[in-house]
C-alpha cells in the first residue's frame, strides 16, 4: 500500500496522474495539466449538498451526500474511478483541501479492495505550491526578452532555444490582436499552472536562464501573472529584425494559411467561414484606433483576399492589407516601443544571429 503523499515537488516534476474529485464546476476554474476529473459530487449535487451544509451543518450534509451518491449513481463513479486506478497504478486523487471528498472516495476504494493514495492538502496546497514555485524563479533566475516589429518571427526564435518559455503557446495566443486560435485560450489559472510546471522543470534541470517574449500583460485574455509582468519591464531585451518582405510572408503563414488550416481542422466545412468571421472581427476589435476611413480602406483589401481565397484558395491578395496594416498600425507602435526600451537593449540583429547571441549568453551564465 503506497502511502499519502505532500511531495507537491515530485508529482509535478514526474507528471504523476491524477484524479481530481472536485466538481466539473470547480475543475473548470482551473485546474493541473493532464489531470482526469472523475467527481464524487455532480454541480448540482455539490450545491444541493452545500445549502444543507449552510442550513443544517456537517451531519445532515454528510448524510445527503450519501443519498445523492448511491445505488445506481455511486456504481458508475466506483467504475470510473476503480478503472482510473488500474490504468495508473502510480497516481493519487484529491479533492480540493485533501478532505471529506477524497477521504470519501478513498474509503469506498478500499472497502472494493483497491487501496489508491490521496494527496495531502489537495488542490488548494499544490496550486499555493505552483504559486511560490513561479515567485521564487522571477526572484532567483535570469530573464532576458526577444522583442521586435510584429512578423519578424519571435516566437521561431524561442523554439529555437532550450531555455525559452513561450508564453503565447502556454495561452494559446498569438499576443496581438489578431492571435486568437481556432481553439480556445485555457482558464487563468491553468495557464498560470502550466507556466509554473515549466519553470519547475527547467530549473530542476539546471536552468537559471529563460528567454521570453517582450508581451503585453495580457496574452489574449491570459494575464501574465504580476511578479513576472513586473519583472518584464526591467529585464535587458535582445530585438530581432527582418525585412518588411519577410514579416509580410510570415504574417501571411500564420495569420491566413495556418490559421485557416486550422479553423478547417476544427470546424470541417464551416471552417473557412468562421476563420474569415475571426479575421474580419479582429480588423474591427482595432477600428477605433484604425480610424475610420483606414479601417473601412483595410476592411475592403481584406474582404477581396477573402472572397478570392473562397473562390480559388489563392491568398496573393492578404498582401495588401497586411502591409498596410503593419505601415500604418503595428510599425509606428513597435518604433515607439522601441525608442523608449532603447537603453535595455543589449543586441539586435536578424534571426540566426539574434538565436545564436542567446544560446551563447547562456552557455556563458551556465558557465
Amino acid at each position: 500500500m503506497r502511502p499519502d503523499t505532500s511531495d507537491y515537488r515530485a508529482i509535478f516534476l514526474s507528471d504523476i496522474p491524477m484524479m481530481d474529485a472536485r466538481a466539473p464546476v470547480e475543475f473548470a476554474k482551473g485546474a493541473f495539466p493532464g489531470v482526469a476529473n472523475l467527481p464524487l459530487m455532480n454541480d448540482a449535487e455539490r450545491q444541493k449538498v452545500g445549502t444543507c451544509y449552510k442550513q443544517h451543518g456537517q451531519k445532515a450534509a454528510l448524510e445527503l451526500g450519501h443519498r445523492l451518491v448511491s445505488g445506481k449513481v455511486k456504481d458508475e463513479r466506483m467504475q470510473a474511478w476503480a478503472a482510473f486506478a488500474e490504468q495508473h497504478p502510480n497516481g493519487y486523487l484529491y479533492c480540493f483541501r485533501g478532505g471529506l471528498r477524497s477521504q470519501i472516495v478513498q474509503q469506498w476504494l478500499r472497502e472494493a479492495g483497491i487501496d489508491y493514495p490521496r494527496v495531502v492538502g489537495g488542490y488548494k496546497a499544490m496550486r499555493h505550491f505552483l504559486l511560490d514555485t513561479l515567485d521564487q524563479a522571477v526572484a532567483e533566475c535570469d530573464f532576458v526578452l526577444v522583442g521586435g516589429m510584429t512578423g519578424t518571427g519571435k516566437t521561431e526564435v524561442l523554439a529555437q532555444l532550450d531555455n525559452s518559455l513561450d508564453l503565447e503557446g502556454l495561452a494559446n495566443h498569438r499576443g496581438s490582436s489578431f492571435g486568437k486560435r481556432a481553439t480556445p485560450q485555457p482558464a487563468q489559472i491553468d495557464f498560470e499552472n502550466a507556466l509554473a510546471i515549466r519553470l519547475l522543470k527547467y530549473r530542476a534541470a539546471g536552468t537559471q536562464q529563460f528567454v521570453i517574449e517582450d508581451e503585453a500583460r495580457l496574452v489574449g485574455r491570459c494575464s501574465i501573472p504580476l511578479p513576472l509582468f513586473q519583472g518584464m519591464q526591467a529585464y535587458p531585451l535582445v530585438w530581432l529584425e527582418d525585412s518588411l518582405e519577410g514579416r509580410i510572408e510570415r504574417i501571411l503563414k500564420d495569420y491566413v494559411i495556418d490559421l485557416c488550416a486550422e479553423f478547417v481542422s476544427e470546424f470541417g466545412d464551416t471552417g473557412f467561414a468562421a476563420f474569415a468571421e475571426r479575421l474580419q472581427q479582429s480588423l474591427v476589435n482595432i477600428q477605433k484606433r484604425l480610424g475610420g476611413e483606414c479601417y473601412k480602406r483595410l476592411a475592403l483589401l481584406m474582404d477581396q483576399a477573402l472572397a478570392e481565397q473562397s473562390r480559388s484558395g489563392e491568398v496573393d491578395l492578404h498582401r495588401a492589407w497586411i502591409e498596410a496594416l503593419l505601415a500604418e498600425y503595428y510599425d509606428p507602435m513597435y518604433a515607439y516601443q522601441r525608442q523608449s526600451k532603447a537603453q535595455r537593449i543589449e543586441f539586435s540583429g536578424p534571426q540566426g544571429e539574434v538565436v545564436e547571441y542567446l544560446r551563447q549568453r547562456a552557455s556563458k551564465r551556465q558557465a
